[in-house]
């Protein structure tokens, strides 16, 4: 058996982990995928030498170096509960698909440019779960297809999303209901919370608890900046702070849908 480890400079959070996983689908030789995101570590057990592994990954562009790699006894890997990681996997999609329709609902309503911008990001995430799954008992072409159509999908709402965006900085739009932006806001940080506790619950002996640390912290910077632009719009009776969060979070989500769309190449 082959032990090889990788740096992965820009792996830092679970959603990459999962592009990942997908990226590497179908290689036979691979036996286990064991990460630190915490440290950006890959560490691969493999039965043979195969040079597509590092291919793969420098395909993703997210500064895969490989830093190490020794033969060890079989004996010493022991292969993962895949049940675990599926019924995990849906409870997130379950709970980020959920919050996508609220978000994007109350956006609508509210004339949120913000919370329509964090409800893409929140489908973003449900892509990446949702494609995790479709890995089980699919072929590696229909995976590809997938991954493009979702990929063009999100980019798509991400760029009508930053024309909407230009639109009311240069039109006479009314200011957003900072009342919904906050109140929703909240709602998601404690969606994300949750989340945060099903990754802790299943994964509470292994890297992976950091790992959805991080993960969810960046979900909550970005329902953090809903709110903070929520708490500006009040006080400054002004529409911008809700245009200048909607832009950075779809700037987010057109970053994600490409790399969605490099998973289908």
């Amino acid at each position: 058996m082959k032990k090889s480890k990788y740096h992965i400079s820009k792996m830092d959070c679970p959603s990459e982990e999962n592009m990942i996983r997908m990226k590497l689908d179908g290689l036979q030789t691979i036996k286990k995928l064991e990460f630190d995101i915490e440290n950006r570590n890959l560490t691969v057990f493999h039965s043979e030498e195969n040079k597509e592994i590092l291919s793969r990954l420098e395909a993703l562009n997210f500064g895969a170096k490989l830093t190490e790699s020794d033969s060890i006894p079989d004996d010493e890997v022991v292969l993962e509960e895949s049940n675990v990681q599926s019924k995990l996997l849906w409870s997130v999609l379950i709970i980020n698909f959920a919050f996508f329709i609220i978000e994007m609902t109350t956006g609508l309503f509210s004339k949120s440019m913000g919370l329509v911008a964090d409800s893409l990001d929140m489908l973003a995430d449900s892509f990446v779960y949702g494609l995790s799954l479709w890995a089980v008992g699919s072929t590696v072409i229909r995976k590809k297809k997938v991954a493009r159509w979702s990929g063009y999908f999100q980019l798509s709402l991400a760029l009508l999303g930053i024309i909407e965006v230009v639109r009311r900085f240069i039109g006479s739009e009314e200011m957003p209901d900072y009342r919904i932006m906050i109140g929703v806001s909240i709602f998601a940080l404690i969606a994300n919370g949750f989340c945060l506790y099903l990754l802790q619950k299943s994964k509470s002996n292994e890297a992976h608890m950091k790992a959805s640390m991080i993960f969810t912290s960046n979900d909550v910077i970005i329902n953090s900046g809903v709110i903070l632009a929520g708490v500006l719009v009040l006080l400054t009776q002004s529409k911008y702070p809700d245009l200048i969060i909607g832009s950075v979070v779809f700037i987010i989500v057109v970053r994600g849908a490409i790399r969605i769309l490099k998973l289908g190449k």
